[in-house]
């Protein structure tokens, strides 16, 4: 049986988690690797969203909404939760991102909770679970190609 309570990653970057940290938490980047486009304020509890695809022709417009930014060692936001609404536990999954300096490069940790927070029946826990998996497992390999990239114009 999976576990569709966490989705947890584990990569190597080749770039300084100061780069890395620029990567995860500004919307200019997070637009280059992620969503199509991004308007998010680092500060804590502060609105945001993400959006992938024309949000006019059926593209999502996801809110987002920063937990905690410490430079160059975590990012964490909510995100999923309905617009208008403040990000909880219970309306929103979490994701925390911890940044560890690893020889020339960044050890990035990645996990996203609260699946089962979200009063779901089973089947939409699993489908929603499964779902990012796919978009996680599509998107962090792009964040490791953007952030190496950036690093190498430093």
């Amino acid at each position: 049986m999976v576990d569709t309570s966490t989705i947890e990653r584990e990569l190597y970057i080749d770039a300084s988690p100061e780069v890395v940290f620029d990567v995860i938490s500004n919307p200019r980047h997070v637009a280059q690797w992620w969503s199509d486009d991004a308007e998010f304020s680092s500060t804590a509890g502060e609105p945001g969203w993400i959006s992938f695809g024309d949000v006019t022709e059926g593209g999502k417009h996801v809110q987002l909404t920063v937990a905690e930014a410490v430079p160059y060692r975590h990012f964490s936001f909510r995100w999923t939760h309905e617009e208008g609404e403040t990000a909880t536990p219970g309306n929103s999954n979490l994701v925390a991102i911890d940044l560890e300096p690893s020889g020339d490069g960044t050890r990035l940790r990645f996990s996203e909770t609260g699946f089962h927070d979200r009063g779901w029946d089973e089947t939409e826990t699993a489908a929603t679970h499964a779902d990012h998996v796919n978009g996680w497992d599509f998107f962090l390999p792009r964040l490791v190609t953007h952030a190496e990239r950036i690093g190498s114009e430093v």
